[in-house]
């Protein structure tokens, strides 16, 4: 099989190298230092005056803490073949893994859990998660694959119903950039961040946490009916992928914030139900 050479439209390997040392705010000497590649070596790479090998691209790419799908772009870039698989996840060659997620998400009713890949697209879930959203919006108007950003953020979705929305905001608009594969937002993260911006009353800059709040987490609260509920979530991710989708998934969980929510979840769901879909 022939080696791919880079497309007329990538990125020089030197120009990702440079891109990535900046987003890590690392010199060309910190980056010496962390990968035991000289800094003479490096600033050829990044000039063009020097070919660099396979590893030595690794690498630099794991003392740069990339992404597994951006260390397939820079191999690509410099004229080798990806190594990391990207191929969407198959239940025949990831079974442990997709069972795993399973396991969790069944044990983790009666309240919800989803699985969502890098851009919040929900993968998918257990019962009790549309159950609860169900609660707020009319998931019939929402298909697959559901954005949980977007339907969080549209007014037309569960935006109404979260009690204490610009927190909320705030806290989701911190996990993005946060929860990005190697703390990078890619393009279609971008895109996504800039759709959320165009709607009513949402200030993408406000990323900080209120001044004074002394609470662990920020609790996202949802309120109808006179009834308001508080969770929170954890989110799991793979201890030590080996695929890019491996590394791209991430499993939240959302539990109680206090004890009236832990009793009343069940009662509320029951009742207020809407379209489960």
């Amino acid at each position: 099989m022939s080696t791919p050479r880079p497309t007329p439209d990538a990125p020089p390997v030197g120009a990702l190298l440079r891109h990535w040392r900046a987003l890590r705010g690392k010199s060309q000497l910190r980056l010496s230092a962390d990968s035991g590649i000289t800094q003479k070596h490096i600033s050829f790479v990044e000039s063009g005056r020097s070919r660099p090998s396979r590893g030595l691209l690794l690498g630099l790419a794991d003392a740069l803490e990339m992404p597994l799908r951006e260390r397939n772009d820079l191999l690509v870039a410099a004229g080798f073949a990806p190594v990391f698989p990207a191929a969407p996840l198959e239940p025949e060659a990831q079974a442990s893994l997709q069972a795993a997620l399973r396991r969790l998400l069944r044990q983790h009713e009666p309240f919800p859990a989803l699985v969502l890949d890098r851009h919040w697209n929900v993968l998918f879930a257990n019962d009790a998660a549309p159950r609860l959203f169900g609660c707020f919006a009319d998931l019939r108007a929402w298909p697959a694959p559901r954005n949980l950003l977007r339907l969080m953020f549209d007014p037309a979705g569960v935006r109404p119903c979260v009690a204490n929305w610009d927190e909320t905001a705030r806290g989701l608009l911190a996990r993005v950039r946060r929860e990005s594969p190697g703390h990078a937002p890619d393009a279609t993260t971008l895109a996504l961040l800039d759709t959320l911006g165009r709607y009513p009353g949402v200030d993408l800059r406000a990323q900080a946490p209120a001044p004074g709040d002394e609470s662990p987490v920020i609790p996202l609260r949802f309120s109808k009916g006179g009834v308001t509920l508080s969770y929170f979530s954890l989110v799991t991710t793979v201890g030590t992928p080996r695929s890019v989708a491996a590394e791209e998934l991430r499993l939240e969980c959302m539990f109680p914030a206090d004890e009236t929510t832990e009793r009343a979840h069940e009662r509320f769901v029951a009742e207020n139900a809407w379209a489960a879909g």
